[in-house]
């Protein structure tokens, strides 16, 4: 009883605080944990920071884009960027005037009642991503919109104070961790700073000062004759530290996920704050935790390299995530999405673990918290394919060479649909102890020449995971020459165990 009414004391003087007392008092915290621990906020202390063991043995995370943009359910979900831009070419803003009323009737924010979650059963969630093979499990925490999945101290633009009226990403996490997964979250705060800035220059309800909290600060991305984008000020970079905090602390991310614009040189210092404060508390936690950041958002060994809706052409020694989705047109849900084939989600999960990469694969739920069917189907079609192919991918390591074959990977971001098809001859592989993996990434045909397996690599048994069929192989000085059984053991790609010596 006691120690519920010190509980519920300190959670009353915390409401009492105004938000620059909050502000004020998270930089205090923060500054105290760095001071503590093992890592402190310069990028030399940062370089000690190692991958953990758990995420290089995962291969596979979910990706989820949930929020408010899922209630027009249209183009994209940068729709409440798109809404207040006259000259925007994908037509959002003539789309929404047509179907809601001038922006300064019905604005973004008059989306927020309309998302309710109703049919949100995160359990289902959670074990629809077992089944699908995933180890951890990534929801959007607040994206550019500046509506934040989870209660929020910092601002009351939040789940579990509007719309639902829930805590989603809190629901989630509790129910992921039950199906024995990781918990992952990411933010997309930063690019806030200038996400509804076209608002400002119309009669829209982004002037409005009453839904500063939401829209604000609404500053141009970059400014009349510069070269360079508005950086942020610190009232600003402050907060973002301190939302970026709030989630680590309420919710034990063992991984937090950035978009690009921290890349921007305003943000260095918070970014060395955040990682030395987040590192730190993962060490008190005992947890590997990590940091995924795009382009040069962070120097290479101080946290892990994240390729949006692309791959690399080769392998890197440090480990690094392609993050891309069962959707080309948009990350959050809409009408009429195009979806990607499981064949090629499987060569993807294939070809990234082969260098030394991790797949984190997004969805988009439907606003009252269904999963489209499609997407479900896609995630339990590459379920069906680890139950058989799992031992290929997850716990593995990169071979001395990632693969052969003669189609050439397209490396960089936003190169998913321009990247060709694998055939029989493209394999790829993993190791695990003695054990080499090679992965056909499509039906090789009545026989198959692996010539990366020279005569030099001593071969003691080669079999096809999930055939009972007994192979017959040899090796030649072209390399290791096997004949297949007629029947394929499934569809998509084929693991071959190779034994060695």
């Amino acid at each position: 009883m006691k120690h519920a009414l010190l509980f519920l004391l300190a959670a009353s003087a915390a409401c009492a605080q105004t938000y620059e007392q909050k502000i004020e008092a998270a930089m205090k915290r923060i500054d105290a944990v760095i001071t503590k621990g093992p890592f402190q906020a310069n990028w030399a202390s940062l370089e000690k920071f190692q991958a953990p063991q758990w995420y290089a043995d995962a291969k596979f995370g979910i990706f989820i884009h949930w929020g408010v943009y899922a209630v027009p359910g249209f183009s994209n979900e940068w729709y409440p960027r798109n809404m207040y831009r006259a000259d925007d070419k994908s037509q959002v803003f003539q789309h929404h005037v047509a179907t809601y009323g001038p922006q300064s009737k019905f604005g973004y924010k008059d989306f927020i009642p309309m998302f309710k979650a109703e049919k949100y059963d995160p359990a289902a969630w959670a074990e629809l991503f077992r089944k699908a093979g995933a180890k951890f499990v990534m929801p959007v925490a607040e994206h550019h919109d500046g509506f934040q999945m989870y209660a929020s101290d910092l601002s009351e633009w939040n789940a579990a104070q509007m719309g639902p009226k829930r805590d989603l990403v809190g629901d989630l996490a509790k129910q992921v961790r039950q199906q024995g997964l990781h918990f992952a979250a990411s933010s997309h705060r930063a690019e806030h700073w200038w996400f509804y800035e076209s608002g400002m220059t119309f009669d829209s309800d982004v002037k409005d000062p009453r839904y500063a909290g939401l829209y604000g600060p609404a500053q141009p991305k970059r400014l009349p004759g510069a070269n360079s984008d508005n950086q942020p000020d610190e009232k600003f970079l402050k907060d973002w530290l301190a939302r970026a905090c709030e989630l680590v602390d309420r919710y034990q991310p063992e991984v937090v996920w950035f978009d690009w614009w921290i890349e921007e040189p305003a943000f260095a210092p918070y970014l060395q704050k955040f990682a030395a404060y987040y590192y730190n508390r993962g060490a008190e936690w005992k947890k590997g935790v990590a940091i995924n950041y795009k382009n040069k958002g962070f120097p290479e060994k101080t946290a892990v390299y994240d390729i949006e809706r692309g791959k690399l052409d080769r392998l890197r020694p440090y480990l690094w995530q392609t993050d891309t989705s069962v959707g080309l047109k948009s990350w959050g849900w809409i009408e009429g999405e195009e979806f990607r084939s499981p064949d090629s989600l499987i060569d993807d999960l294939v070809d990234i673990t082969s260098k030394n990469g991790v797949l984190l694969l997004n969805i988009g739920p439907r606003p009252d918290g269904v999963i489209p069917e499609q997407a479900q189907k896609l995630l339990l079609d590459i379920g069906k394919w680890l139950t058989v192919n799992g031992e290929a991918i997850y716990g593995t390591r990169p071979w001395k060479i990632f693969g052969e074959g003669p189609t050439e990977v397209l490396t960089g971001g936003f190169t998913d649909r321009k990247q060709k098809s694998f055939t029989g001859e493209d394999i790829r592989f993993t190791i695990k102890g003695k054990t080499i993996y090679a992965i056909a990434l499509d039906w090789p045909g009545p026989s198959m020449l692996v010539k990366s397996i020279d005569p030099s690599i001593k071969v003691a048994s080669v079999s096809l995971l999930g055939s009972k069929s007994k192979l017959k192989w040899q090796q030649t000085p072209e390399g290791l020459s096997l004949d297949l059984p007629s029947e394929k053991p499934g569809d998509y790609a084929y693991a071959f165990k190779i034994d060695t010596r």
